[in-house]
């Protein structure tokens, strides 16, 4: 039969949807109904040590909406506010009540080999199933010299790395950031350094936008800002490349996210390599639970094609990414059009004029391709409101 359930590292996923390291799982409270409903784990809010000084700005988030739908979300929060000894007490709680849910303390501390090993040796004597390392928190930290000060620098990544596994007694995965220029190559020096999987991605480094009235960037924090990070829907096919790339050079387990709104998201990361999947914007503007569709989507695909597992539909898009050197450049498509959805509003004739090839004319009431002009691109499929363009 059809199961949702994944072994990763020795630990059992009772399903590969867990909650990313964030707001939703910043109280030991919303941890325990975020299971109650059916995540199968969470990341802990990014624990620090207890003298990291943590003073947030208010306001603190931005999004990018069309109409009332959220695709693109800003955040300059920073880290957890609860003590050590609060998430040591809440980490039993949970554990007792939940002994089947998968628990990641995700961690952080200065560049400072005692503050890092001091930190894991302190969750070693928990019931917590893995470390996830912070190196990658693109706003607040880096201007102290962590978060994604430390995910930037191939060199600090494995350091600190190496001082974790000296002492770890719990796989550690390391987050990864976007916000380099080649994530392959950190990815590299962390699995050498002796990481027993990696995250990612973590979110981007953005500016929302500008208020254009008062000129203020958003979020809005008496009249300025700062660089956020960026996540939701809109980042999900930068989170794919990356995910994609570390898979190329990597073959350590991958907990994957950016974006993911649905299980068909999930799938997709999958394909590219993700062993189980992170959740964060989705929950903070729709709620936990979202899971629910999340898991019956995710069982009624995997049922649909046969597959027994999540694990059935890893990595199998690899294959199929290669370098434009070496795509087929002999095939040709063209765009087909349905003259049953088609409303003749000459937009695709217009778009594909001012892009270049002039290649569709508004003949007879019916969109006609000169094939002689054409060359495949697509463009006009993208921009049709009707969809009756298909590519042949």
């Amino acid at each position: 039969m059809t199961t949702l359930k994944t072994t990763v590292l020795g630990i059992d996923f009772e399903n590969p949807f867990i909650l990313a390291s964030a707001p939703p799982t910043a109280k030991i409270s919303s941890i325990d109904k975020a299971f109650t409903l059916g995540w199968g784990g969470a990341v802990l809010k990014t624990i620090t040590p207890d003298d990291l000084l943590m003073v947030e700005a208010s306001e603190r988030y931005a999004s990018w909406k069309v109409g009332p739908k959220v695709y693109g979300f800003e955040n300059i929060e920073l880290l957890s506010h609860m003590t050590i000894q609060e998430w040591l007490d809440g980490i039993a709680f949970l554990k007792q009540k939940h002994p089947t849910k998968v628990i990641i303390a995700s961690i952080m501390a200065p560049v400072v080999k005692e503050e890092w090993q001091n930190l894991v040796k302190t969750f070693n004597n928990t019931e917590i199933d893995a470390f996830e390392l912070n190196f990658s928190c693109p706003h607040g930290m880096p201007e102290k010299g962590i978060g994604m000060a430390i995910g930037t620098s191939a060199e600090i990544s494995a350091m600190i790395t190496k001082w974790v596994m000296e002492v770890a007694k719990k796989p550690v995965f390391v987050k990864l950031s976007p916000n380099v220029t080649d994530i392959k190559e950190i990815a590299k020096a962390v699995e050498k350094a002796g990481a027993d999987g990696l995250a990612a991605i973590n979110t981007v480094q953005s500016l929302m936008g500008i208020d254009l009235d008062t000129f203020a960037p958003y979020p809005n924090v008496n009249g300025k800002s700062t660089f956020g990070g960026y996540s939701g829907i809109s980042v999900k096919p930068i989170g794919l490349r990356c995910v994609a790339q570390i898979r190329q050079a990597s073959n350590l387990p991958i907990l994957g996210m950016g974006g993911i709104s649905s299980w068909h998201d999930a799938a997709e990361y999958m394909c590219v390599g993700a062993d189980v999947v992170q959740v964060c914007t989705e929950v903070m503007v729709n709620g936990y639970a979202v899971i629910n569709a999340m898991k019956q989507g995710l069982l009624n695909y995997l049922e649909s094609k046969g597959f027994e597992s999540p694990q059935d539909i890893k990595n199998r898009a690899i294959a199929n990414l290669t370098a434009h050197e070496k795509l087929n450049k002999e095939r040709q498509v063209y765009p087909e059009i349905d003259d049953s959805l088609c409303i003749k509003c000459g937009k695709c004739v217009n778009i594909c004029d001012e892009s270049e090839h002039s290649a569709l004319s508004l003949v007879n009431n019916h969109i006609k391709v000169n094939k002689d002009a054409c060359i495949g691109c697509s463009l006009c499929s993208h921009v049709c409101a009707k969809s009756a363009i298909k590519m042949k």
